[in-house]
């Protein structure tokens, strides 16, 4: 009798990201659930609340929310400025190779 490979998530991603188009929507995804991550964690560092840290950046809880989730499609420069002022620190873009 044959034994069959149990196949896990990463070893069907593995197989996935072996297709340019899957690779490069990952690769987005990834990169904009990162920065709501960083995002979310200073927040809670800081100690704000949603509704204090939109306040403090002049909009509203539910824009906050929406920031901190991922899915967050509309960050400006002056968006990430207004949150690194907000929570005391300075922003920082750098390019990196690939």
């Amino acid at each position: 009798m044959k034994k069959t490979e149990k196949r896990t998530f990463r070893s069907r991603l593995q197989e996935d990201l072996k297709d340019p188009e899957f690779k490069a929507h990952y690769n987005e995804e990834r990169q904009a659930l990162i920065l709501a991550m960083k995002i979310t964690n200073l927040r809670a560092k800081k100690g704000l609340t949603q509704k204090e840290l939109a306040q403090l950046m002049g909009t509203s809880q539910q824009a906050i929310s929406r920031i901190e989730s991922g899915d967050y499609e509309g960050f400006t420069l002056k968006t990430l400025e207004k949150f690194a002022e907000a929570t005391g620190t300075h922003l920082k873009i750098e390019f990196v190779a690939a």
